[in-house]
């Protein structure tokens, strides 16, 4: 390309030579791999041959039939809800005591997002040393406590293996809703807040009246970014249980990547990729229309 072909480009009104590498990058890594998975979905790896055989929609109506399938989905419902409400009740309790102009809290919000720069993974096996049943921390502490026997390990008893990873979870990703309820705290309007107590109001009334009401949105967006990245939980389930005991925190992300990687079976894997990507995609829409998000 020549130096005046440049300069032409340079000076151009048309939108395109700036969006075309954008746009090379959407197509690259967004819509090939999808167009790539749904290609896949139809197919499915044969060992023996070495080769992928067109299926149909063998995968698909496997997938009916697959109660592994409807546990993984139910687990991942499961912990997609106790994470999202937890966190968010949690990170507006700590963003309303932090907003607070006291000494030593600048200092505390920073030690917060220190937890946001941790790869989920190291998290994870952060947590399996705390829940250890022999020397673990937070095992001990329940203990000294009184709400757990010593002989109970936190992550090899069904009932209790999806709340020890659930903590891992929420511990991470609550300074994260801290961060942003902040955010939105110190946007508001002091003005409600000054008449609200020349008449006499209470804080918690001022909570539920302007507070909550002013924050929606803010709320609304938060939960919607967190709820995307709660449905794809991976890291933390395979590091710290793989799923087990038994199904007891079998997610289906982790469905996904045990079909096509461990049993090399690609198509299948492939259709519960889309299953998943699918799901988030009906309840992102439908919480949108229903909270009014606004970008």
């Amino acid at each position: 390309m020549s130096v005046t072909q440049v300069k032409r480009i340079a000076i151009s009104d048309s939108p395109w030579p700036w969006l075309l590498p954008l746009v090379s990058l959407l197509v690259v890594f967004t819509i090939y791999p999808l167009i790539y998975n749904i290609w896949l979905s139809f197919h499915e790896f044969m060992p023996r041959k070495r080769a992928l055989v067109f299926v149909g929609f063998a995968n698909w109506v496997q997938l009916w039939h697959d109660t592994r399938f409807w546990g993984a989905l139910g687990v991942t419902f499961v912990y997609f809800t106790i994470a999202l409400a937890c966190e968010i009740v949690l990170g507006m309790a700590v963003a309303l005591l932090l907003d607070a102009e006291l000494p030593g809290f600048g200092a505390l919000r920073a030690v917060l997002s220190m937890t946001l720069v941790i790869p989920p993974a190291i998290a994870g096996m952060m947590f399996l040393l705390m829940e250890d049943p022999q020397f673990g921390v937070l095992t001990y502490l329940l203990n000294m406590l009184g709400l757990l026997d010593k002989a109970t390990p936190i992550l090899a008893t069904s009932s209790l293996a999806l709340a020890g990873v659930l903590v891992a979870e929420i511990w991470q990703w609550t300074p994260f809703m801290v961060l942003i309820f902040m955010a939105g705290l110190r946007s508001l309007p002091p003005e409600p807040y000054e008449a609200a107590m020349i008449d006499g109001a209470s804080s918690l009334q001022m909570f539920r009246r302007l507070t909550l009401p002013m924050m929606s949105r803010v709320i609304a967006v938060a939960a919607l970014l967190r709820g995307i990245d709660l449905f794809r939980v991976f890291d933390y389930v395979f590091v710290m249980t793989s799923g087990g005991p038994g199904t007891s925190t079998y997610s289906l992300s982790l469905y996904a990547w045990q079909q096509t990687f461990s049993f090399l079976k690609w198509g299948y894997g492939a259709t519960l990729s889309l299953v998943s990507l699918a799901i988030v995609m009906i309840l992102a829409n439908l919480f949108i229309r229903a909270f009014k998000v606004r970008w």
